[in-house]
């Protein structure tokens, strides 16, 4: 088991353990033949995507049976490695690039994971209900409030009201000045003590 990941997250079972490593494995592999992590940042995969995906996790532990939309999900962050630690809440993954969605599919495939369903499209095809969004830098705040609003179910079931979960860098100030009263923005070197996690942030608005 990856020595950071453990590090963290020390309740792992020997199912969530064996997958974490197929992962590490895979990503690597997929990456030589689609682009779904910067070339330059792959031998940082354990800290800066993994584990930079599972931050969401020490925001906020989502109560079995909720459902959550990966909006933007690239090759499958943050929802595979959040499916992973969290088998009793189910993630849709949803790309507008087909190949990457399907490096996130087969990825899922090939770990066992069966609380995943997936998505080539745009979110405004998507017409299902979720408890939260999250994603990873894929657009300003509010654009991403905006589209996610109409997918958000109105009934409540975790700790925190539904609404969006995104892992943000650097200065927020202007991009989160229309959402100030709704939104909360959590440090993630609160969290992890790797300098990557410095200027990493993780931004929650409520709808």
């Amino acid at each position: 088991m990856n020595p950071i990941i453990a590090k963290y997250f020390p309740g792992l079972s020997p199912k969530q353990v064996s997958q974490f490593e197929i992962m590490m494995e895979l990503y690597p592999q997929w990456n030589e033949k689609i682009n779904v992590i910067s070339r330059k940042d792959i031998d940082n995969l354990a800290v800066n995507h993994i584990l930079h995906s599972l931050s969401i996790a020490k925001f906020l532990s989502f109560t079995p049976g909720t459902r959550v939309m990966d909006f933007g999900c690239g090759g499958g962050l943050p929802g595979l490695p959040l499916a992973v630690l969290f088998p009793d809440v189910h993630f849709h993954l949803i790309d507008r690039i087909g190949k990457k969605v399907k490096v996130a599919e087969e990825i899922a495939k090939a770990i066992g994971l069966t609380n995943v369903s997936f998505q080539h499209g745009d979110s405004g095809e998507c017409h299902e209900k979720f408890d939260f969004v999250v994603s990873i830098a894929v657009m300003p705040q509010e654009d991403l409030v905006r589209l996610s609003r109409k997918n958000i179910s109105s009934v409540q079931r975790n700790a925190i009201p539904n609404g969006v979960i995104a892992l943000k860098g650097g200065d927020l100030n202007a991009e989160l000045r229309g959402l100030k009263n709704r939104s909360e923005t959590q440090e993630i070197s609160k969290f992890f003590e790797e300098p990557f996690f410095n200027t990493k942030k993780i931004v929650y608005t409520s709808i």
